[in-house]
């Protein structure tokens, strides 16, 4: 049996460490392990290191598997993670992922399990994206400035102003105010943060 691991982690500060642990204690010991860092977010086959495992599934003969260890590893978007197991059941691979036992996603339990739960996230996801819809109108109906606030040299701004009036550099100015050129001429031609 070839065995499989995918990890993945979202940001360069976290590590995959726990997840081949965990995949090891449960007592499968990999043939390859991919691991990389990406946001859930991407679809799996535009990460470069799940299309390197789907390429080995792909030249791999005999029994195949792949395990991970949480179901949001191979994606949040429950379409794509739905797409991405069955392309993999195409190649003859099973998917197991630790956080649901031992069913493997590719046969009929599996399916069953794996489409419950791809329909539970979109509905929350949809709940989500409608609360946020609503708080922001909400918000812009109470006359709230929404979007990042601005601050930095946008705290300066009349100070900036003052010292360009003054006949300094436009570079002269960033260097005073710990900031980039592009801010000091943005903060010059505008005539406050937008």
């Amino acid at each position: 049996m070839h065995t499989f691991v995918y990890v993945r982690v979202s940001t360069v500060g976290q590590t995959t460490e726990n997840q081949v642990h965990e995949i090891r204690q449960r007592g499968y010991e990999p043939t390859a392990v991919y691991e990389e860092t990406v946001s859930g977010s991407v679809p799996a086959m535009e990460r470069p290191e799940f299309t390197r495992l789907v390429d080995a599934i792909q030249r791999t003969t005999g029994d195949k598997r792949l395990i991970v260890s949480k179901l949001d590893r191979l994606g949040r978007d429950a379409g794509d993670v739905l797409n991405t197991v069955k392309r993999l059941a195409s190649l003859g691979c099973a998917v197991k992922v630790l956080q649901l036992g031992d069913t493997d996603l590719t046969n009929g339990a599996g399916k069953i399990i794996l489409s419950t739960l791809a329909a539970v996230a979109e509905v929350e996801r949809d709940i989500l994206i409608e609360r946020t819809q609503a708080g922001l109108q909400r918000a812009k109906a109470q006359g709230k400035a929404l979007g990042r606030p601005k601050s930095g040299p946008w705290d300066h701004a009349d100070a900036i102003r003052v010292c360009l009036s003054e006949g300094v550099s436009v570079s002269e100015t960033a260097r005073r105010f710990a900031t980039t050129r592009q801010t000091v001429q943005r903060i010059r031609d505008q005539n406050g943060p937008t």
